[in-house]
């Protein structure tokens, strides 16, 4: 049996106990002729996913209804029938309590949310396909126990901002516990208030932004099913916004993971509904990210046409950021990071020429520490390759240095591949720098 996070999460909202539940499911049963005698324990196995009998159901969401002020149906306790949805829960309303239960469950720790595996085929295409395509939301108002203003949605943006940073200078271990508490201790209150349409629209879109740079997080954790769970949440959520050029960038985010992932062909694909759906709502360096990572995909499936087209968009895209326009989304795309999402690309399809020109200008543009490790690992691997075994070694030696501190799996990643990569050549000062790497990766996570 599967925790049931979404009882979990309503009953934490409702203010109730499990004994409380128990009482009031006794109460609500006499009052339709029934002799109910639960207990607080009945609530526990409830919890652990036991479904209660006959019309118990029906009566945990008459109670919770009545404490929240809200119609709650089956599926929005997990209890409704496998397979079957009702029209309720199409609704953002319905989503925000799934949203949210999530959250919850990931700050308790839950183990299965980080070991679960990402979907793949149809269940991992549906969320991009409906966040393309019709229906729209009309109307994303909501009436709750407190009014929602501008002020709120600005304690989101300066979250996101705040956790974004932490995350470039510490990594997404450290990050993650603290953004999903704030996702459930602030958040979803603000979510579950009282808030006109126009803005509606704003706090989905603030909100949608913050998960988005959880579900980061859960991927630099390498709990890639957790990750793609906040990636479709912010997908939903920036489809509540109506900003397509949101939902373009946790499009881009899904392509990262693909490639990730080697799901290439999905890769290509996701990028494609992004550039096609948002439009002109797609910026340069969204574009340019995007174009650069299906140059990526296209290198891996062994097409180089396609590729060396991707890469010719990319950095014609490129050449039209303009800092200071672009959203606080596509921060990420610094002046270097197309370079060496080309190199890598071009590295892939045998032109190491090429490659180290671009991995070479990567490394000579300023970056924030987390971005200067992935450019240095790229640009070791290609002076390895090419039998420049100095330089390889110095580009090492400071991607060791810059990694001190952080607390990232995708990092550990680069480490230990760069460590075998110097091991494996042969030179006679490559087992000293590994020895640094070594360094690096010895204290625990």
């Amino acid at each position: 049996m599967q925790p049931n996070a979404l009882l979990d999460a309503l009953l934490a909202e409702a203010g109730m106990s499990h004994a409380g539940l128990a009482a009031h499911v006794n109460q609500a049963g006499r009052s339709r002729g029934l002799a109910l005698r639960y207990e607080h324990t009945a609530v526990s196995r409830w919890l652990k996913g036991q479904r209660p009998r006959g019309q118990v159901p029906d009566l945990i969401c008459e109670v919770l209804g009545g404490r929240l002020q809200r119609p709650v149906a089956l599926e929005d306790i997990g209890l409704g029938i496998p397979g079957q949805h009702s029209p309720h829960t199409t609704r953002i309303g319905g989503f925000v309590d799934r949203a949210t239960a999530l959250w919850r469950s990931d700050e308790l720790g839950r183990p299965a949310l980080l070991t679960a595996e990402a979907v793949t085929g149809t269940p991992a295409v549906i969320p991009v396909w409906e966040w393309e395509n019709p229906p729209e939301d009309t109307d994303v108002s909501r009436s709750g126990p407190y009014r929602i203003g501008p002020e709120h949605i600005e304690i989101l943006r300066a979250a996101r901002a705040h956790y974004e940073l932490m995350y470039r200078r510490t990594g997404g271990m450290a990050t993650r516990a603290r953004i999903v508490r704030f996702l459930g201790s602030e958040t979803a209150p603000m979510l579950r208030g009282s808030y006109p349409d126009e803005v509606g629209r704003l706090l989905h879109r603030a909100t949608g932004s913050l998960v988005a740079v959880a579900g980061i997080c859960a991927y630099d954790s390498d709990a890639h099913g957790l990750a793609q769970r906040y990636f479709h949440q912010a997908l939903r959520l920036a489809k509540a916004s109506g900003d397509r050029g949101l939902g373009a960038y946790v499009i881009a985010l899904l392509v990262n993971q693909s490639l990730h992932l080697r799901e290439y062909r999905q890769a290509v694909a996701f990028a494609e509904a992004a550039l096609r759906a948002a439009g002109r709502h797609t910026t340069p360096a969204l574009a340019a990210d995007l174009y650069a990572m299906q140059a990526k995909a296209y290198a891996q499936l062994g097409d180089p046409a396609a590729a060396l087209a991707c890469i010719r968009s990319a950095e014609a895209a490129a050449d039209r950021i303009r800092p200071g326009v672009e959203p606080a989304e596509t921060g990420y795309v610094q002046p270097g990071l197309v370079n060496v999402q080309v190199a890598e690309a071009l590295l892939s399809l045998g032109d190491l020429d090429a490659a180290h020109a671009q991995a070479t200008e990567a490394v000579g543009t300023p970056a924030h520490d987390r971005g200067r490790v992935h450019r240095l690992a790229m640009l070791c691997e290609i002076q390895l390759r090419q039998g420049e075994a100095d330089r390889a070694v110095a580009s090492a030696a400071e991607m060791a240095e810059r990694a001190k501190g952080m607390e990232s799996l995708r990092l550990r990643d680069r480490l230990r591949a760069v460590r075998e990569q110097l091991l494996t050549s042969g030179y006679a000062a490559a087992e000293e720098t590994a020895q640094l790497i070594d360094g690096a990766l010895r204290v625990p996570l």
